[in-house]
C-alpha cells in the first residue's frame, strides 16, 4: 500500500489490542510484533538517532525522488541500505519498502558531459578537461614532429633533376624522335656562382635569406590550407624551401603527406645546412626552362657563356625566368599557352629584370650607376639546340606537348621528367609531303637576297585534319623549329580574310535573316531562312546598313562604305545591274555581299557560327563591326582546318587533336576518345560545301583543282595585303595553308604585320596565288592511294531574298562581252541634282527607288567612314541619282547607296 493512504498511527499508549496490531511500544521503543511472527533479532527495529519511524521528518516520495535526481541514480539505487519505501532504516533495518542496495558510483576518467549538473552546464566541459586535451594534443603534435624530423634527411643535390627520355611515335607506330630525357645540368661551387646572381635570387625571391630560419610559416599555413580544400598547393615562400622542393623532383605528387615531408625536410635544412650550401643547391637545382637544371646549364642555354661571365643584367633576366619559364623565355612558348607569345614573353621579362634591378639597388647590392647599364634584354640565343628537332620535328613534339598538358592529369613538369611513350597522329608521308610542297613554292619564287624589300620575312603555315576523326594529321610550323621559334600552325595571329565567309552564309542557312519589322533578337522561327540563291549588291563601296534598312555607323557617326577586293565592282553575268546571287558572290569572293549578309543575319549569329564549326572564340575578333564577317579573326591554321572539316563531316563537329595515346612504365595513363557534336544540320553543311565547290571550278580557287576528285574551298586575302589563305578539303582530308610577313625577331619589339605587294614578284598575293598552289601540290600527294570520294548531294535550303530583278539602271561598265548592260534610266528616278532625299519606300524594300541625290557621290574610306570631301570618279549619269561610279552619295546620292536600291540592281 502506497505511503500517502496509510492511515494515521493511534495515541500513543500500550495495550493488548495494540500489541494485537503490531504498534510500537512508546515505553520500550519498539514495534510490536506481528501476528505469527517470531521474535528473532531480524525483526527487531531500531531507529537512527534524530529521525523518526513514519513521521514527516522521515520524508515523502517526493523528497526521495529528489535526492535520487541530486545523486544521479534511479529509484531502486537510490534508497540506502535496508532502507523501505517509507524511509530510511537502521544499519539492519528491513524497512517495509522494495529499495535494493546501489553500489557505489564509479568514477569516469573523462567528465564528459558533467554529473551532478543539468541542462546547459552538463556540456560544458570544465577547465580540467579543456586543459587535458589541450596537453595532448600539443604532445601528439611534438611527437609526430619529432618523428616526422627524425625520419626525412637532407636532399642530395646529385640526385635531383634525373629524367628519362620520352619517345614520341607517329601515328603508324614507328619511332619519330626520343627526346626529354637528356637533362642538361652542370653543378658549380658556391664560389664559381657570381655575387650578382645571387643577390639577384636574393632581392626577387627572398630578401631576408641570409637571416632568416629558412621556413616561412605563413606560406606553410597556406599551403597546407589550400590542400586540405583541395586547391593547387603553392610553391616554397623561402629560398630554402624551393632548394627542397627542387631536390625533390623524384617525388612531385601533389599530396598532403607530400607537402609535409617537404616542411621537415625545410626545417631540417634550415636548422642543419650553411646558408652558402643552400644557395649553392638552390641555383645548381632551379630550373630555367630549354631543359636546362642550374645556373651553369642556364648561361649556356640563353647566352652560350659559362654562368661564371654573367653580368648583373643576364643575372637579373635569369632571376625571373626561376618564376615559370614558359612565361619568361622572349622565345616564346605557344604551344603550352596561347598567351605565351614571343611579345608578351618578352615584355613580361623585361618588366621582371628590371624589377629586380631596382630591388638590388634598394637593398644595397647593386649601385645605381651599374644599374642603368641594363635597360633592355640582353641578347639571347636560339632556344633549341637539339639538332633531332630540326625541321618540321620540334614544332610536332610541341604541339604533342601542349595536347598532353592541356588535355591529360599529366603536367609539364611530369612531361619534362620524361618516361612516356607517346603516340601521335601524324602522318610522316603528309608532313614530308606537306613540307616539301611549301619549300617548292618558297625556293622558286621567294628571294629575300634579291628582293629583301618584298621578300624578306616571308612564312608559310599549314595544316592537314582528318574529317572522321579531328587528328591533326600533318602541319607545316615553318622553316625549322631550331630556327624558327613560333609555329605558324598554331598561333600566328595572321587574319584569315574571306575564308571566313562560310560561316556568315552557314549563319544566314542555320538561323536565317531577321525582320526588319521585328526586335533585333528574333527566335530562329521569326526569320528567314536563305539561299544561296539570294540576291546581294556586289557594288563597291557600298553604304552598309543595318537589319532593319538604317545606315550603319561607328561611334563617332562615320557610315561604313564596304569596298571589293581591287576596289571593283562585281557584276553577276545574266543579272541586272550589280545584283549577284550569294553562290556567285562566294565564288568570286564580294565582300560587299557578305557583310550586308552579316549584318542582316546579326554578327552575333555569325560569331556563333564560327564557334559551332570549331573557331576558338578567344581567336574571333569583335563582332562590333561589318568587317567581322569578311575575316578580321585570326584562327590558327589547325582550327580553320578543323572548321572546314565539319563542313566536310556534314556538320559533326570534331576538336583536333595530336595524341592518341600516352604510356607510362605502368602502363596506358591516357587514350584519346572522340566526342563528336552537331556543329551544324547536315541541309546546311552540304549546302556550305556544294557553294564551295562552285569556287573551286569555276571561281577564285581554280589553282587547287585535283583531277579526278571533289574539291571545295575558298581562298582569302586581308585588309593592306598582309596575309592570305586557301582553305580547302575533300571527303577525306581538310587543310589550310597561310602565307604572310612578319619579323619574328625576339628582339624586336614593335613586330607587326607586313605588305606583301610586289612579294614574290607578284604584284600583290592573293589565297588564289601561293597558298592554293601550296595546297594543290601537297594533297595531290597526301591523297595518293586512297579512293575517290564525293560529297553528299545537298538538300536545296531556304528562301531566295531579293528575288525581284532590280528595276533600277544597270552600269555603265560591262565586265564581260557576254553582259552589256546599257545605262538605261528607271522611269522613277529623279534627274534633280538637289542633295536631300525624298524616302518612298520602305527601309526592307531593297529593290524600291529613291529619289533624289546630288551629282556627286562620297567616295568614302575602304574599311569604314567616308572621305572628307565628296568625290566622283566617273561624271556618267551624275544628272540621273549621283556619280555613276563615285560612291555613296551624301544620305542618297540618287538613292541610299547612291542610285536607287539597298543591295540589288544599279546602285549609281
Amino acid at each position: 500500500m502506497s505511503e500517502h493512504r496509510r492511515k494515521p498511527p493511534p495515541p500513543q499508549g500500550g495495550g493488548r489490542a495494540a500489541a494485537r496490531r503490531g504498534q510500537p511500544d512508546p515505553s520500550s521503543g519498539r514495534r510490536g510484533t506481528p501476528r505469527g511472527a517470531a521474535g528473532s533479532s531480524a525483526d527487531s527495529y531500531e531507529p537512527a538517532s534524530g529521525s523518526g519511524s513514519y513521521g514527516p521528518e522521515a520524508g515523502s516520495r517526493a523528497e526521495a525522488r529528489r535526492a535520487t535526481q541530486r545523486s544521479g541514480g534511479n529509484r531502486r539505487r537510490a534508497a540506502e541500505p535496508g532502507g523501505g519505501r517509507g524511509g530510511p532504516g537502521g544499519p539492519a533495518g528491513p524497512g517495509r519498502g522494495r529499495g535494493r542496495s546501489a553500489p557505489p558510483a564509479k568514477k569516469r576518467i573523462i567528465d564528459y558531459p558533467r554529473a551532478g549538473k543539468y541542462g546547459w552546464q552538463r556540456w560544458v566541459p570544465s577547465w580540467r578537461l579543456v586543459t587535458g586535451m589541450f596537453i595532448g594534443f600539443v604532445g601528439s603534435l611534438v611527437a609526430v614532429a619529432g618523428v616526422g624530423y627524425a625520419m626525412v634527411t637532407v636532399p642530395n643535390v646529385a640526385d635531383a633533376a634525373s629524367a628519362q627520355n620520352n619517345v614520341f611515335e607517329w601515328s603508324n607506330g614507328q619511332v619519330m624522335v626520343a627526346t626529354g630525357g637528356e637533362v642538361n645540368r652542370q653543378n658549380l661551387n658556391y664560389s664559381q656562382i657570381p655575387a650578382k646572381m645571387r643577390y639577384a635570387v636574393i632581392s626577387q625571391e627572398n630578401k631576408t635569406f641570409e637571416t632568416d630560419s629558412g621556413v616561412d610559416p605563413n606560406g606553410i599555413g597556406r599551403a597546407i590550407f589550400n590542400m586540405a580544400r583541395g586547391g593547387e598547393t603553392q610553391g616554397g615562400s623561402t629560398i630554402t624551401q624551393q632548394y627542397v622542393k627542387n631536390a625533390m623532383l623524384n617525388d612531385q605528387s601533389q599530396t598532403i603527406s607530400r607537402k609535409l615531408k617537404e616542411i621537415f625536410v625545410a626545417i631540417k635544412v634550415g636548422a642543419t645546412v650553411r646558408k652558402e650550401d643552400v644557395m649553392q643547391g638552390y641555383l645548381n637545382t632551379a630550373y630555367f626552362g630549354r631543359g636546362a637544371y642550374g645556373i651553369q646549364a642556364a648561361s649556356r642555354a640563353y647566352f652560350n657563356q659559362d654562368a661564371k661571365n654573367l653580368n648583373p643584367g643576364q643575372c637579373a633576366f635569369l632571376a625571373a625566368l626561376v618564376k615559370g619559364a614558359t612565361y619568361y623565355d622572349p622565345a616564346g612558348a605557344t604551344y603550352l599557352d596561347v598567351n605565351a607569345t614571343q611579345a608578351n614573353n618578352s615584355r613580361r621579362a623585361l618588366l621582371q629584370m628590371q624589377d629586380t634591378l631596382d630591388k638590388m639597388v634598394e637593398y644595397g647590392h647593386l649601385s645605381a650607376a651599374e644599374r642603368d647599364k641594363y635597360r633592355t634584354l640582353p641578347p639571347i640565343k636560339s632556344p633549341r639546340s637539339n639538332t633531332r628537332l630540326s625541321g618540321q620535328i620540334g614544332y610536332l613534339v610541341d604541339l604533342a606537348k601542349s595536347y598532353i598538358v592541356h588535355n591529360t592529369d599529366i603536367t609539364e613538369l611530369q612531361l619534362q621528367r620524361g618516361g612516356y611513350t607517346i603516340r601521335t597522329t601524324f602522318d610522316k608521308k603528309k608532313v614530308d609531303a606537306l613540307e616539301k610542297a611549301v619549300q617548292k613554292v618558297r625556293s622558286a619564287n621567294i628571294k629575300p637576297d634579291l628582293r629583301p624589300k618584298y621578300d624578306k620575312y616571308v612564312q608559310f603555315g599549314g595544316a592537314s585534319v582528318n574529317p572522321k576523326s579531328g587528328a591533326i594529321e600533318a602541319i607545316y610550323g615553318g622553316e625549322d623549329a631550331t630556327k624558327h621559334f613560333t609555329d605558324n600552325a598554331d598561333a600566328t595571329g595572321a587574319q584569315v580574310g574571306s575564308t571566313f565567309k562560310p560561316f556568315v552564309l552557314a549563319a544566314a542557312m542555320e538561323w536565317g535573316v531577321r525582320d526588319p519589322k521585328g526586335v533585333a533578337d528574333q527566335p530562329r522561327e521569326e526569320r528567314t531562312v536563305v539561299s544561296p540563291k539570294s540576291i546581294y549588291s556586289g557594288k563597291n563601296k557600298l553604304k552598309i546598313h543595318q537589319y532593319n534598312g538604317d545606315v550603319w555607323t561607328d561611334d563617332k557617326g562615320r557610315e561604313w562604305l564596304q569596298t571589293n577586293d581591287d576596289d571593283k565592282d562585281v557584276v553577276e553575268p545574266g543579272k541586272p545591274g550589280y545584283d549577284v546571287d550569294l553562290r556567285y558572290a562566294m565564288q568570286e569572293s564580294v565582300n560587299t555581299a557578305y557583310v550586308q549578309l552579316g549584318m542582316d543575319v546579326g554578327l552575333d549569329k555569325v560569331k556563333q557560327s564560327a564557334i559551332d564549326a570549331g573557331i576558338l572564340k578567344g581567336s574571333l575578333a569583335s563582332a562590333n563591326y561589318p568587317s567581322f564577317s569578311i575575316g578580321t579573326s585570326d584562327p590558327s591554321a589547325i582550327r580553320m582546318a578543323g572548321a572546314y572539316a565539319t563542313f566536310a563531316a556534314s556538320g559533326q563537329q570534331r576538336d583536333p587533336f595530336s595524341v592518341m595515346e600516352v604510356k607510362d612504365a605502368d602502363g596506358t595513363s591516357y587514350k584519346h576518345k572522340a566526342v563528336p557534336r552537331d556543329g551544324y544540320s547536315a541541309e546546311v553543311a552540304d549546302n556550305i560545301t556544294d557553294v564551295l565547290r562552285n569556287v573551286v571550278e569555276k571561281g577564285t580557287g581554280t589553282k587547287a583543282k585535283l583531277p579526278g576528285r571533289q574539291v571545295a574551298g575558298k581562298t582569302g586575302t586581308t585588309d593592306g595585303n598582309k596575309s592570305a589563305w586557301f582553305v580547302g578539303y575533300t571527303p577525306q582530308l581538310s587543310t589550310s595553308i597561310c602565307m604572310f610577313r612578319m619579323d619574328d625577331d625576339a628582339r624586336n619589339k614593335n613586330r607587326t604585320f607586313l605588305e606583301m605587294y610586289n612579294t614574290g614578284g607578284q604584284a600583290k598575293i592573293h589565297g588564289a596565288s601561293f597558298p592554293a598552289e601550296i595546297w594543290h601540290d601537297y594533297m595531290s600527294q597526301a591523297l595518293q592511294g586512297q579512293p575517290v570520294m564525293n560529297f553528299p548531294t545537298p538538300t536545296p535550303i531556304g528562301t531566295i531574298v531579293n528575288a525581284e530583278p532590280s528595276p533600277t539602271p544597270t552600269p555603265t561598265v560591262a565586265p564581260s562581252p557576254t553582259s552589256s548592260p546599257s545605262p538605261t534610266a528607271s522611269p522613277t528616278e529623279s534627274a534633280s541634282p538637289t542633295p536631300t532625299q525624298t524616302q518612298t519606300c520602305a527601309p526592307w524594300d531593297w529593290k524600291c527607288n529613291q529619289t533624289g541625290g546630288n551629282a556627286n557621290g562620297n567616295g568614302g574610306a575602304a574599311d569604314g567612314g567616308q572621305s572628307p570631301t565628296p568625290t566622283s570618279t566617273d561624271t556618267t549619269g551624275a544628272d540621273v541619282g549621283g556619280a555613276a561610279n563615285g560612291g555613296v552619295g551624301n544620305n542618297g546620292g540618287g538613292g541610299n547607296n547612291g542610285g536607287g536600291t539597298f543591295f540589288g540592281g544599279t546602285k549609281n
